[in-house]
């Protein structure tokens, strides 16, 4: 049976033997949603909490698919399994994902304990797909140990990798600590660990100094972000960068920060499965009479929306 013709549950039992063209299917079948995807979603759930999430955000440009490569390369020598989901632009002609992020990561290919996967944010806001937790869901089930969610370059505000990875690594380049007390916050606040890439440039010594400044000025209370500085290009620091992040996550299992943590995220999925589910309702009644008479009335002015949503909810 292809890949194609097999059930979701057929794809999931291959992709747990190792069969990557079944995880693909299975990648792909998320990315497109609806039933197949939600029927997925039921079957790995009970198999998933054991990988460690690692999330890589940063301004544009600043080598984070290079130390993505990097520190796959660091956590292969230490014997872990790890998956990268690349989250690149839509294309602005197809809606699919430009894939630079992948091609980039080309040295890994012929690994068969490393899959890396680029998914397209079709637009979304935040910097990562909206398919993105489940596909974390289905890799964690397969087996990987280390996941890396590795962003589009990101502004201030678009920061949600941080609610979908256990450890954030924010990545900064040479002279960028001039203006890190005017972006305290978003990027700035979200670190668990800070990367100053790109290290063997002029300003890295300063950006590192501005950045340990920042920290000190924060109330301590727990973790204090690293800040580690590296050369992705040559592996310079990688190694402790890898360091850092397995510290941070042991701190999380310490603290019980961990727990509360994937608590959280649990309850920001439920709410997003629920939209999805109210947004489904809606546009079911969207086809009806109902729908057309509240509309009219509406534009009529007989009726406001909140009433016509009452009604048109109501049992």
């Amino acid at each position: 049976m292809t890949g194609s013709a097999m059930t979701p549950t057929a794809l999931f039992e291959a992709a747990g033997d190792g069969d990557r063209q079944a995880l693909a299917r299975l990648l792909s079948l998320v990315e497109r949603g609806g039933a197949e995807a939600r029927e997925i979603s039921a079957l790995v759930h009970a198999r998933t909490g054991r990988a460690a999430t690692i999330g890589l955000t940063g301004a544009p440009g600043a080598g984070k698919s290079t130390l993505t490569s990097a520190l796959v390369r660091v956590l292969r020598d230490g014997g872990e399994t790890v998956a990268v989901l690349a989250i690149d632009p839509s294309s602005p002609f197809t809606g699919g994902a430009i894939l630079g992020d992948r091609v980039r990561m080309g040295e890994h290919a012929l690994d068969e304990s490393v899959y890396i996967r680029s998914m397209a944010t079709r637009g979304h806001l935040g910097g990562l797909s909206v398919a993105v937790p489940d596909a974390v869901r289905v890799l964690d089930a397969v087996g990987f140990t280390r996941i890396v969610i590795e962003t589009v370059g990101v502004g201030q505000v678009e920061v949600e990798v941080a609610g979908e990875a256990d450890t954030t690594v924010v990545v900064v380049n040479p002279g960028w600590g001039d203006s890190v007390q005017a972006n305290k916050a978003g990027l700035m606040e979200i670190a668990d660990v800070f990367v100053v890439n790109k290290a063997d440039r002029p300003g890295a010594t300063a950006t590192v100094e501005d950045l340990e400044r920042m920290l000190m000025r924060r109330a301590p209370e727990g973790w204090r972000p690293p800040v580690v500085a590296t050369v992705a290009t040559t592996g310079d620091g990688v190694g402790a960068l890898a360091d850092a992040v397995a510290a941070h996550h042991a701190h999380l299992v310490e603290s019980g920060e961990l727990l509360r943590r994937r608590a959280a995220r649990a309850e920001s999925g439920l709410r997003r499965t629920m939209a999805a589910v109210l947004a489904d309702r809606v546009d079911g009644l969207a086809t009806g009479d109902e729908w057309s008479r509240s509309c009219a009335e509406i534009l009529a002015g007989r009726l406001d929306p909140w009433t016509a949503a009452a009604r048109l909810t109501s049992d």
